[in-house]
C-alpha cells in the first residue's frame, strides 16, 4: 500500500510539471448562453471589456453546427463536434447519434472525466442556470454539480461560493441570459443589451469572488457562450447566430491581444487541458490556443 501511495504521487508530480502554464492553478470557465459576438462592441459591459484589455480576445470564435445549445454547450466542454459526441439539437439529453467513444462514466470524455482520470484529487465544480446542462456532464466525475434551475441570481451566489470557498481546480459556470430575453424580445433589441448589462454584472461579480479568495495570480478566466442568435431565434448559419466571443485572462496569459488563431467552441476543452498538462483524449478534435499565451 505504502508502495502505491508513492507511485500514485510521483504520477500526480509528472502531471503538474507537464502543465504548460505551471502559475495556473484555478480555471474558470462563464458560459454565457445566447450571447452573440457582434453585440460585444456596442454593449455596456465594463468588467467584460476589462477581462479583454488585460488578456487576449475574438469576437470571430465561432460555434458548430446547428448554432444551438446543447450541441454546442457539449461541444465545448467534449473538445469534439456533434459528429462524434452525438449530441445534435437545441435540448439533447441523450446523442442522437451514438457516441463514438465512451467512458467509465457512461458519456462522451469531457474536461471533467479528464481532470478525474488524471488529477482525481482536486475539487471540480459545474454551476448551471439551464437545466439541460444536467444532461452533458458527467456528473460523477465532478465534485460539486448545482443546478440553479433557471434561477441566475441562485447560479451566481452558488458560484460565487463555491469559488470563495472550494478554489476548485476548475470551475463551469453557466448563465442562461441573455438568451432568455432574444427568444422572448429579440436579438439587437434594448432589452437585449439591457440583458447583457446584467451578464457583465455577474461576470464582475465572479472575478471579485476570485479576488477576495487570494487566488487572482493563480487563476485564468475564460469568458464565451454556445451561440448568437438572429430576430428571435438560432440555430441558423448567419454570423450572427455562429460567431461567439472567446475571451482569457489571468496568469500567463498576453495582455490585450487580439487573437488571429481560427477558433471553434471545442477547442475551448482543448486550451484547458493544453495549461493543465492532460493528456486529450484521441477521439478529441479541439487544439489549444496558444497564441494566448506568453
Amino acid at each position: 500500500m505504502k508502495k502505491l501511495i508513492i507511485l500514485t504521487h510521483l504520477l500526480f508530480s509528472v502531471f503538474a510539471l507537464n502543465a504548460q502554464v505551471k502559475q495556473a492553478k484555478h480555471i474558470i470557465l462563464i458560459g454565457c448562453d445566447g450571447f452573440g459576438a457582434y453585440a460585444l462592441p456596442e454593449a455596456d459591459m465594463p468588467n467584460l471589456k476589462k477581462l479583454m484589455e488585460t488578456g487576449a480576445w475574438t469576437l470571430k470564435a465561432r460555434s458548430v453546427l446547428p448554432s444551438s445549445s446543447a450541441v454546442n454547450w457539449a461541444s465545448m466542454l467534449m473538445g469534439a463536434g456533434p459528429t462524434l459526441h452525438g449530441y445534435t439539437e437545441w435540448g439533447s439529453k441523450t446523442p442522437e447519434i451514438p457516441s463514438i467513444y465512451t467512458t467509465r462514466y457512461k458519456l462522451f470524455p469531457s474536461i471533467f472525466s479528464i481532470i478525474r482520470d488524471q488529477r482525481p484529487n482536486e475539487y471540480t465544480a459545474a454551476v448551471y442556470s439551464w437545466p439541460g446542462i444536467g444532461y452533458l456532464i458527467e456528473k460523477a466525475a465532478i465534485s460539486k454539480a448545482f443546478p440553479a434551475n433557471d434561477d441566475e441570481e441562485l447560479c451566481l451566489k452558488e458560484a460565487v461560493k463555491t469559488i470563495t470557498e472550494n478554489k476548485p481546480l476548475f470551475t463551469f459556470i453557466h448563465f442562461d441570459e441573455p438568451d432568455h430575453t432574444g427568444h422572448n424580445i429579440g436579438h439587437r433589441t434594448p432589452a437585449y443589451y439591457k440583458a447583457l448589462h446584467k451578464v457583465d454584472e455577474r461576470i464582475g461579480a465572479i472575478v471579485t469572488a476570485v479576488q477576495k479568495a487570494g487566488i487572482a495570480d493563480e487563476t485564468i478566466i475564460i469568458v464565451s457562450a454556445d451561440h448568437g442568435g438572429k430576430d428571435k431565434g438560432h440555430g441558423g448559419k448567419s454570423l450572427d447566430e455562429v460567431q461567439i466571443p472567446w475571451i482569457i485572462h489571468g496568469v500567463g496569459v498576453k495582455k490585450g491581444h487580439e487573437l488571429s488563431s481560427p477558433i471553434i467552441t471545442y477547442d475551448t476543452a482543448s486550451t484547458i487541458a493544453w495549461i493543465l498538462g492532460l493528456e486529450e483524449p484521441a477521439v478529441w478534435r479541439g487544439k489549444a490556443v496558444k497564441e494566448a499565451f506568453d
